[in-house]
């Protein structure tokens, strides 16, 4: 079963996402030294830049981001969180704060629609790690040379992804084909992480996506990946493998994450490591 819907009537306050959307755009239009201010620092995967940066000789993609720590709030790293826009931290937390409590209802009908008790599911996210990614994608004359962003499936559990301004560029892969996400105004787009692939024994598969670069307009989006609470074991639930063998290996947490920060974007090379 694969999942990448857009989710419309999903409860989060207008407002609040649309302050999102606002703070986002305000942030991404600092001037350069003052965006460098919240930049990343070596083997520091948080703050302003690119993601999965390898090597010196990587092609890198066309497109900045600015990556958050969110939850749990003891592991917030304030020195990353901007003060320009002065609204920006608290529209974060509210925004945030809406988005784990959907987390919660969505990963409830998914536990049902797997034949589990919803708890089965949910309390494994109940304090979940929630890391928030904006991204800016530049217009590029010669945009059929690059990419905003590889193709790759999200290393966590599950991600809600908005549109900040509805400029088309994300695509998901469906029988070997790239196929156009149209954005929704106000949807939540869903996608499936490794995590919840794993965790469901392969009754739910991971979405394998990527970012086009528009030749013309800007495009900004901002993405939430709501992962298992710290300390969980990384396996198919128990109750799915009574009735079908084990199809993914079980490894701490910790060793999943290790691999995922530490492998370039490729596709669904991270999951194909833990199939058994």
């Amino acid at each position: 079963m694969l999942l990448s819907e857009q989710l419309t009537n999903h409860g989060v306050p207008e407002e609040i996402i649309e302050k999102m959307k606002s703070d986002t755009k305000e942030f991404f239009n600092l001037p350069l030294e003052e965006k460098k201010a919240y930049g990343q620092i070596p083997n520091h995967m948080e703050g302003y830049g690119q993601a999965f940066v390898m090597s010196e000789e990587q092609k890198l993609d066309w497109g900045d981001m600015h990556f958050l720590i969110v939850n749990p709030l003891i592991n917030r790293d304030m020195r990353f969180w901007p003060k320009t826009p002065t609204s920006f931290r608290d529209t974060m937390d509210k925004y945030t704060k809406e988005l784990r409590k959907l987390t919660i209802i969505l990963l409830g009908l998914m536990a049902k629609n797997l034949g589990l008790e919803p708890e089965k599911l949910t309390k494994l996210f109940e304090d979940c790690i929630q890391g928030v990614r904006m991204n800016y994608y530049p217009p590029c004359p010669h945009a059929d040379k690059v990419l905003g962003l590889s193709p790759h499936s999200d290393g966590t559990g599950l991600t809600l992804l908005i549109q900040v301004n509805e400029v088309q560029g994300l695509q998901v892969k469906k029988n070997a084909k790239w196929v156009p996400i149209n954005p929704i105004p106000g949807a939540f787009i869903v996608n499936i992480g490794d995590v919840l692939e794993i965790m469901s024994n392969g009754i739910y598969k991971s979405i394998e996506h990527r970012a086009v670069i528009n030749p013309l307009k800007e495009r900004l989006s901002i993405a939430a990946f709501h992962d298992a609470e710290f300390g969980t074991m990384m396996g198919p639930l128990p109750d799915l493998v009574k009735v079908d063998r084990e199809k993914y290996r079980t490894v701490s947490q910790t060793d999943f994450f290790r691999q995922v920060i530490t492998s370039k974007l490729d596709g669904k090379s991270s999951i194909e490591l833990m199939k058994i």
